[in-house]
């Protein structure tokens, strides 16, 4: 952007994530989100084990920090919010078409994030063949935890994990993935052409349910982080 640029109102900021260990922020270009990416959870939501990522986008502005904790509020036209942890890509490169043995060079690390879900919305919408957009890209829909940056070539592989007012909702392990990390970058990539700024949300297991207002949710993946937040 050209810094002499007059605009005929001030553009928005850019949204933006704490990095663990660094003063600087990762800034928030796009966030995609892949659905149905567990085997037990597709088989909640229906599904066979084997069909290609289903991709969804939010907008960027629809990120929440709550690496320090604070609260998300509920958001208006759903009587049925439902919570999905996800381990989140944050990618440092881009490119398109890229191939599976070098999509993780992309990476520049990892976060938690929770996939809020208008179910109700989403589920009127799918019945008509209707986008989710309105289901899943709301104001505040995609709270988010400082990104760990990551080691070159490793990916987590450990426990993802939720509760909701202590009591656990969600739990398996990374490695229960149909389409791994790399399966999933690469993939996208022959969507949309990546650019560093990208978040990839990876899929949700099993166990996604509804949240309530005044609900404590904390929700992490071993060895990239963990987050907490209040639903107002």
């Amino acid at each position: 952007m050209n810094p002499t640029t007059d605009f005929v109102f001030p553009p928005p900021s850019v949204p933006s994530l704490a990095v663990v260990g660094s003063s600087a922020r990762f800034p928030v270009r796009r966030i995609l989100c892949v659905g149905r990416n567990y085997a037990a959870h597709r088989r909640e939501m229906g599904g066979s084990d084997r069909d290609p990522p289903c991709f969804f986008a939010k907008p960027a502005d629809a990120l929440v920090d709550v690496s320090g904790g604070g609260a998300v509020p509920y958001p208006t036209a759903t009587a049925e919010l439902h919570h999905e942890v996800e381990l989140v890509v944050a990618l440092g490169a881009g490119g398109a078409d890229v191939a599976v043995e070098r999509a993780l060079d992309l990476v520049f690390g990892y976060t938690v994030g929770v996939d809020l879900t208008r179910r109700d919305l989403q589920n009127a919408l799918k019945a008509k063949a209707h986008p989710w957009e309105a289901a899943k890209g709301f104001d505040a829909s995609a709270p988010l935890g400082a990104i760990q940056p990551a080691q070159s070539g490793v990916t987590p592989d450990g426990r993802i994990w939720l509760t909701v007012n202590d009591q656990r909702r969600q739990e398996a392990q990374l490695s229960d993935m149909i389409w791994s990390v790399a399966e999933t970058i690469a993939q996208a990539s022959r969507l949309w052409r990546l650019e560093a700024g990208d978040l990839i949300f990876t899929g949700t297991p099993e166990g996604v349910g509804p949240l309530l207002r005044g609900d404590r949710v904390a929700c992490g993946v071993d060895g990239v982080g963990a987050i907490a937040f209040e639903v107002a």
